[in-house]
């Protein structure tokens, strides 16, 4: 059974070490007994007497069906690995000198990324004596994330990292929602954004 993962993890009946326990629930009054007396209400409900709070003094217990409070269990642990959401982390490649057609193009890019709920990682590749621009990469960079104020915040600001100056943006909650944009595609619309693979090539 699916729920045999998580036996073993509550003592329950005359696993309970404890001399008196505390019962919570609503069936029972909430108080501490003597663990034969504990015993005998989970007998009179026909039901177990599950420990949930082992390390309270005294322990905390239940009188609930084990099979039920297994079943509850993993129930809820369903509901919150529903709602973790995995983040992909998109990355958008600049120049020092990109011009305004190319910036628009990506910037279009960062917001459809951001309100799928996507991370950005954009980030401006100096190459040979294009470092001497690195100042200017980060003017670039820092308008990036200004033109994105309303659907993203800041993680990282930018920072210089060997050949690449990186800054990171997580979507707001609550981000504009999609707008068309009225932006001509460049004519190597494939090469603007840019993958994964171009960490490999940049450092050949």
């Amino acid at each position: 059974m699916k729920n045999d993962s998580l036996k073993g993890q509550h003592r329950i009946n005359e696993q309970i070490r404890a001399k008196e326990v505390r019962i919570v629930g609503d069936e029972v009054e909430a108080k501490v007994y003597p663990i034969a007396q504990a015993l005998r209400l989970a007998e009179e409900h026909e039901a177990d007497l599950v420990e949930i709070s082992p390390n309270a003094d005294p322990p905390v217990c239940r009188i609930i069906d084990y099979s039920k409070f297994l079943y509850q269990l993993k129930k809820r642990q369903k509901e919150q690995k529903a709602k973790q959401v995995k983040v992909n982390v998109k990355e958008i490649r600049f120049g020092p000198q990109t011009d305004d057609h190319d910036y628009n193009f990506k910037l279009k890019h960062a917001k459809g990324f951001l309100e799928d709920g996507d991370k950005v990682k954009a980030y401006v590749f100096f190459k040979g004596r294009s470092i001497l621009f690195k100042e200017q990469g980060e003017v670039l960079l820092l308008r990036f994330a200004n033109d994105l104020e309303d659907y993203a915040k800041v993680d990282q600001m930018p920072i210089l990292e060997g050949k690449r100056m990186t800054i990171q943006l997580s979507p707001k909650k609550g981000a504009a929602p999609k707008k068309p944009v009225a932006i001509k595609p460049a004519e190597n619309a494939s090469k603007v954004v840019s993958t994964e693979n171009e960490d490999e090539k940049e450092n050949e």
